[in-house]
């Protein structure tokens, strides 16, 4: 077994090592990696992919700026951007040369002596975020951010209770996943989790109730975490005076704000952090998936100096072995410089509004029988269907159309678009070209529905925040 697994570990390093692969290359290749994911990863992969793509075999292989291009040598336009992690790019030049100089130096630290980039990075950030937020702690992930973020907040509180939102999603590890709302993810690790309260998104009525509620038993919260846009719950964006009032009202009662940034964050929305859109500031900040530009895995949560307190006397309560490696450091520094240098915030917001009208004047002919809504800030943005079928229909045939898409992961009929904030407005217009396409194609093969089904489906594309969120299949 040895010789074999020698073997075969030195022929996959032959194969990474090579620039260009033969025909025969590349079939093996595939037909490996299919047998792999079948065998050895999970079979149910699969089953997806063959729902979701025409080519459910398609193997990454390369990418760079705004694509990537599969083992058969098929480029395809990223709408997806890896969920959000692709903010400034594939493969973008500085990000890749700043972790390639610090691996020449050194790519782990030893836990025990001061590592430079850490040091660095976390003055960055408190420069960068929004108010007094000062101290950081770096993980590999937004789900770690979130679990820390929660240990600090009850901590520094003494309260255990948090409250969520209706369609919220903060990962799936038992801490964040208290705090992530789909039963479908909740229920097998049922009764575990932390102690939670969700409730509607953009609602201050029902929070200020909750909370008061929570104060009259004793169960005081501990904070309030939210998304500043919801992200798997269908990129639903809040009225303006939401979360003014989210503070206002954790003030009042003494709770933490928490804000999941780390699909929102790093420019995604035309702002540093979205937050920044209503000028709030939050106790806590957490990062994650673009915070190490598409080339490291990364994340870290920022809080104030009142916050970090409990744990200034033991700086072990909470630790990582690779959180904050110099890697990724490197990684997140060259990140927020080319944010900063190239822009990216406001290329995002120009963009953003740009690709948003065009969205919306491509589903207008299919609207209400087969799309419902385009929305989105930045170019964080979702078309949204009138069931679950369609949007995996059109996510097909713009796959065909080699143009990456997905749904969300807690409303399915909702298809996020969120490309690299690097998308030119020339591959803009070739997304909007090839949706209307594949909708048309998609209408010719159904029926309008009956006069009384058109009522019932513009009465599900209302306007009102609240009741879209409250419509989704949970």
């Amino acid at each position: 077994m040895k010789k074999t697994v020698l073997q075969d570990t030195q022929r996959i390093l032959d194969l990474i090592s090579k620039r260009d692969l033969d025909d025969d290359e590349k079939k093996q290749l595939i037909d490996e990696t299919v047998d792999n994911f079948n065998d050895y990863i999970n079979p149910g992969f699969l089953r997806y992919r063959k729902s979701f793509s025409p080519d459910y075999v398609a193997v990454e292989w390369t990418d760079s700026g705004s694509m990537f291009t599969c083992v058969k040598g098929i480029e395809y336009i990223d709408c997806l951007g890896g969920y959000g992690i692709y903010n400034v790019g594939h493969r973008h030049p500085k990000v890749l040369k700043a972790v390639k100089d610090q691996l020449q130096r050194q790519a782990l630290h030893s836990q025990e002596l001061l590592d430079p980039l850490r040091g660095y990075l976390a003055k960055i950030l408190a420069e960068l975020a929004p108010g007094n937020l000062k101290y950081t702690f770096f993980t590999n992930s937004g789900t770690e951010s979130v679990e820390g973020a929660l240990k600090m907040a009850l901590l520094a509180t003494g309260r255990r209770v948090v409250i969520g939102a209706v369609g919220g999603f903060h990962g799936k590890s038992l801490g964040s996943l208290s705090a992530t709302s789909k039963a479908v993810f909740r229920k097998p690790f049922l009764s575990s989790l932390h102690e939670m309260r969700h409730i509607p998104f953009n609602d201050l009525d029902v929070l200020e109730q909750t909370l008061a509620c929570l104060k009259f038993t004793g169960d005081d919260a501990a904070a309030v975490l939210l998304e500043p846009i919801l992200g798997e719950g269908g990129i639903i964006i809040p009225n303006d005076d939401y979360f003014p009032g989210v503070r206002r009202l954790c003030d009042k009662y003494g709770a933490l704000l928490i804000a999941d940034e780390v699909q929102t964050g790093m420019g995604r929305t035309g702002k540093m952090f979205c937050i920044e859109h209503w000028n709030v500031e939050p106790d806590i900040l957490c990062l994650g998936k673009a915070f190490g530009g598409g080339i490291m895995p990364a994340g870290a949560f920022i809080g104030s100096d009142k916050l970090w307190k409990p744990i200034f006397n033991n700086p072990f309560l909470h630790t990582t072995t690779f959180g904050g490696s110099p890697l990724a450091c490197a990684a997140a520094i060259a990140t927020i410089n080319v944010i900063c240098e190239e822009r990216l915030s406001d290329l995002a917001r120009i963009t953003g509004d740009i690709f948003l009208a065009k969205l919306k004047t491509t589903i207008k002919p299919y609207t209400p029988h087969i799309t419902l809504d385009a929305r989105g800030k930045g170019l964080m943005l979702a078309l949204e269907f009138v069931d679950t079928d369609i949007g995996f229909r059109v996510s097909k045939g713009l796959f065909r159309e080699r143009i990456l898409v997905a749904g969300t992961l807690v409303n399915a009929k909702t298809i996020r678009i969120e490309p690299p904030l690097t998308i030119t407005l020339e591959q803009v217009d070739i997304v909007i070209m090839a949706l209307d396409k594949v909708l048309k194609e998609i209408s010719n093969e159904i029926r309008p529905p009956s006069s009384n089904n058109d009522s019932h489906v513009r009465t599900t594309s209302s306007n009102n925040v609240k009741q879209t969120v409250l419509s989704q299949q949970l």
